[in-house]
């Protein structure tokens, strides 16, 4: 089959689907050969060495890099032709979530979380709600969510990093996504608030029938929140599978020179 001339309507629709899928940079892949489907509200994380193409990977579900060979279907468009309002509406259905938590310093909480609803709002309503913002409770109800209901008029800088990583999660709730797409959210936080955030997500994955992706470089946070594991390496995909399924063996031959560094033979998995 000539991957290259899928029709996004001529498959069933899975907010992720790659068949064959690879991305270069200088004439370099660094993605090669990717072929995976994502089902509808599976949780899923994303392990792999430092280069071996996580970032990327979530770049080209995203549309912001396209394959140069094979096929890659987000939310069942072909990401390689969206254009005018089919790109601005999976702009709109797609969630992200970074290792910074990209508010806006000058805005208050209440602004920065109903930044989600941009994608919804005609140019004028947006900036009618820099001045007297729409949706306050939408913004109340979802920063009650993540137990921060009373910051709704706090400045980002009087929160703290787990705080703001929560508002950035409040963002994502009055957005509605449809995949929510979460590289290394949590790496720049300690265990115990990497697994609040971590828990936050998935709860909203669960409840609202999110399809999630998380890029995750601490592994202690795998157990008990995914369905499944991605594992990356050298730009292809090694291994996929549950969190269970994961032993010493394999991390070892996943991370090599990183593995005692990470130190991932501290990590509770089978040998």
């Amino acid at each position: 089959m000539n991957t290259d001339s899928i029709d996004a309507q001529a498959v069933p629709e899975h907010p992720v689907r790659l068949q064959g899928a690879a991305v270069a940079y200088g004439g370099q892949r660094v993605l090669d050969d990717i072929s995976l489907d994502i089902a509808p509200g599976e949780r899923v994380a994303v392990i792999g060495p430092s280069g071996a193409g996580k970032t990327t990977l979530f770049r080209l579900i995203a549309g912001l890099v396209k394959p140069v060979a094979g096929c890659a279907l987000t939310l069942g468009e072909d990401t390689r032709r969206l254009r005018g309002r089919r790109l601005a509406r999976l702009r709109r259905e797609l969630g992200f979530l970074y290792q910074q938590d990209n508010l806006i310093p000058q805005l208050r909480v209440v602004h920065n979380v109903l930044m989600g609803r941009l994608g919804h709002w005609s140019l004028a309503r947006a900036l009618l709600s820099l001045l007297w913002p729409q949706q306050i409770e939408r913004a109340r109800a979802a920063l009650a969510r993540v137990e921060l209901a009373d910051k709704l008029w706090a400045l980002p800088d009087e929160l703290s990093g787990g705080q703001q990583q929560r508002v950035a999660v409040a963002r994502l709730i009055v957005q509605q996504p449809r995949l929510v797409l979460a590289d290394e959210p949590v790496s720049a936080l300690d265990l115990r608030l990497g697994r609040e955030i971590i828990g936050l997500l998935c709860q909203l994955a669960q409840r609202d029938g999110v399809t999630l992706v998380v890029n995750l470089h601490t592994l202690d946070l795998l157990q008990g929140h995914f369905d499944r594991v991605i594992a990356l390496r050298g730009g292809r995909l090694f291994w996929q599978g549950e969190p269970a399924q994961i032993t010493q063996h394999l991390l070892r031959e996943l991370y090599g020179a990183e593995y005692r560094a990470l130190h991932l033979d501290e990590i509770e998995v089978q040998e």
